[in-house]
């Protein structure tokens, strides 16, 4: 696979497939490597994918200082791949926990961006409060599904602090709950380096973001999910408000994972977007 050297010496794998103009694509988790993204729902029939493994996760190399974990610390990451592709602008695409770091990549190098498409975004990094309530009304939607019960139970239990069957929360996170989600689940976890993920959010400063998210003139495509319980399309759409040139786009019946959910709807919606971007 091709790598690329950070500026501190760590060794960055990334993944490409697809052909047409590049894509830079930043993977969730957070802490994860990038193959749960595959091809994005067909995405790459399209556009050059370019999918980052984070440092310490896939085939990138763990660093000698842990604190470079920092979303922030791994600006400097994208940039060097922004360089070692030779790219003047990117389009980046951030998934989840990545879209953080797209966010912060943005705010750090505006003039480097040609286009951000944020999918079920986590807004954390700027401060947007996901309520208890507003996942319960979410979940509610999924109330004819045969796991429905147990999963609800679980999910009232963790709002109101009292612990939880954590593993009956996994089907919300799909438009669908079947064999081979369930495999496709499974392989996640593994793939998550979770003692990166307690560093990534460390140093959040969500004034500050939302303040340098105000002057953003970036255009920003924020695709939620109907059904998505980890970011509700009313998180999504408070995330779109604090920047000055980004609209939302709701994905009927789709959860966390769009692009699995609905491929051919979740391709339109991103290339209805990017195909009138400079």
């Amino acid at each position: 696979m091709p790598a690329l050297t950070a500026l501190d010496g760590t060794t960055l794998a990334y993944h490409e497939s697809g052909s047409g103009r590049p894509l830079i694509c930043l993977p969730g988790g957070p802490m994860q490597d990038s193959a749960y993204l595959a091809d994005l729902g067909g995405l790459d029939a399209h556009r050059r994918l370019i999918k980052l493994d984070p440092r310490g996760t896939g085939g990138s190399a763990t660093p000698a200082d842990p604190e470079t974990y920092r979303c922030d610390r791994q600006v400097d990451d994208v940039e060097a791949l922004r360089a070692h592709l030779g790219l003047d602008r990117m389009t980046l695409l951030g998934h989840s926990a990545g879209t953080n770091l797209a966010l912060q990549y943005a705010i750090s190098h505006p003039g480097r961006v040609a286009a951000l498409v944020l999918v079920t975004p986590s807004p954390m990094g700027a401060g947007v409060e996901v309520t208890g309530q507003d996942r319960l009304d979410v979940a509610r939607l999924r109330a004819a599904e045969p796991w429905y019960p147990r999963a609800y139970a679980a999910l009232e239990a963790v709002v109101a602090g009292a612990g939880a069957d954590w593993d009956a929360l996994d089907p919300f996170f799909y438009g669908r709950w079947d064999d081979e989600t369930r495999r496709y689940h499974a392989a996640q976890a593994p793939a998550r380096n979770t003692d990166a993920a307690a560093v990534f959010g460390s140093a959040f400063d969500p004034g500050a973001t939302r303040k340098a998210l105000a002057t953003l003139d970036v255009p920003a495509l924020v695709l939620a999910g109907e059904v998505d319980l980890n970011t509700p399309p009313s998180a999504a759409e408070k995330l779109a408000a604090l920047l000055p040139s980004a609209e939302t786009v709701v994905q009927p019946s789709a959860a966390h994972f769009p692009w699995r959910d609905d491929p051919p709807r979740f391709v339109r919606t991103i290339e209805t977007f990017l195909s009138v971007q400079p």
